[in-house]
């Protein structure tokens, strides 16, 4: 019984030890590369360049208040079409009270000088019609009751002015707000109740909405200095816009800035172009968008696939195949690349055979 345990751990043995001899040559010896065949082919290559950003109205206004108040009224909201002199909001005039006591005390003391003036006007008219004063010393009386009057006047629009924000001789209120522009309320940042601030010399104001005509809109995006220098105006771009899908519009530079800014570390120039717009689709400011710029082009030329090209001192070539897995190196003379495919100027046909390896062990 021993003797037959040990002639089996013998056999087993044997047989691991000639499995792995096996093994181990098996994977000493070169497996066959496996090669791919492609050929040339006809095709447009384009390079470009890629700017990102957003896609932006020509003509963004934001309309301020030319009186400092409360919001009384807000007649719109956003996304809603307005037309120039369209009334957007009412403000309620809150009046300093040092400039209210000023034109109150103002107005006063123009009707005394007023009713003065009247008086005197009156007796010397009297006096006039019996010949009694000449003619010059009359219109010396009648001229300063004449400014007696018209003072008065400015002193009741000046309080008028600062108490409701109209005169009488006005036919419009400044605590209107009104659309300047045609387009569409993109934004109303203030509700009603909010103090607002009218815009002068010293203060930019609140902005009681802001206004948009996007039937022109306009890409805004930058470009990195090394592609910069490769751009022009009147050079087409083709955009790409993240939330209109399957579709792409044509735009073309208009401005690229002459000055950088440090974006990240990078220097980038703001460049803007001018889009065509599609009458079916409704582009909203903000858009975030991605432009194509195209820096040069050739339209059916032949190419390969860059990934065949190997290089030799400088010298492109690809192997051709010539016989039953024989191959020989042509050099080529190559072209205008867009990273995946390259023109191929000489060197090669439509019914050269080019080889590509695809895996090596």
């Amino acid at each position: 019984m021993k003797l037959f345990i040990k002639s089996l751990v013998a056999i087993l043995a044997l047989v691991v030890f000639a499995g792995t001899i096996v093994f181990l040559y098996q994977k000493s010896q070169k497996k066959p590369i496996a090669y791919k065949i492609e050929t040339p082919f006809i095709t447009d290559i384009v390079r470009k360049t890629v700017a990102t950003g957003s896609i932006n109205p020509r003509k963004e206004i934001s309309i301020k208040t030319k009186v400092s108040g409360i919001i009384k009224t807000i007649f719109v909201e956003s996304g809603v079409a307005v037309k120039k002199d369209d009334i957007l909001a009412k403000v309620q005039i809150i009046p300093d009270m040092i400039n209210l006591n000023n034109a109150v005390s103002r107005l006063k003391k123009a009707r005394l000088a007023l009713e003065d003036s009247r008086k005197t006007f009156e007796r010397e008219q009297k006096l006039y019609d019996k010949a009694l004063i000449n003619e010059e010393k009359f219109q010396e009386v009648e001229t300063s009751y004449k400014k007696a009057k018209e003072e008065q006047e400015t002193a009741e629009n000046n309080l008028n002015l600062i108490q409701s924000g109209v005169t009488k001789m006005s036919t419009d209120s400044n605590t209107l707000i009104r659309s300047t522009i045609d387009g569409i309320v993109l934004d109303i940042p203030v509700k009603e109740g909010d103090s607002v601030i009218e815009s002068n010399s010293f203060n930019a104001g609140t902005t009681i909405a802001q206004v948009a005509d996007l039937s022109e809109m306009v890409f805004e995006g930058k470009i990195d200095e090394s592609e910069v220098g490769k751009i022009k105006t009147g050079m087409d771009l083709i955009l790409t816009i993240g939330a209109v899908e399957n579709k792409t519009f044509k735009a073309k530079i208009e401005y690229i800035s002459p000055k950088g800014v440090v974006d990240n570390g990078i220097i980038q120039f703001e460049i803007r172009a001018k889009i065509e717009l599609i009458k079916q689709l409704f582009i909203r400011a903000g858009y975030s968008a991605s432009a194509d710029i195209v820096l040069e082009s050739r339209k059916q030329v032949l190419a390969i696939n860059e990934s065949l090209l190997q290089f030799d001192n400088g010298d492109s070539f690809v192997e051709v195949k010539t016989g039953p897995k024989t191959f020989e190196k042509r050099t080529i003379k190559t072209g205008l690349s867009d990273s995946i495919k390259i023109e191929v100027l000489s060197g090669l046909s439509l019914k050269d055979e080019i080889k590509k390896p695809l895996s090596v062990n």
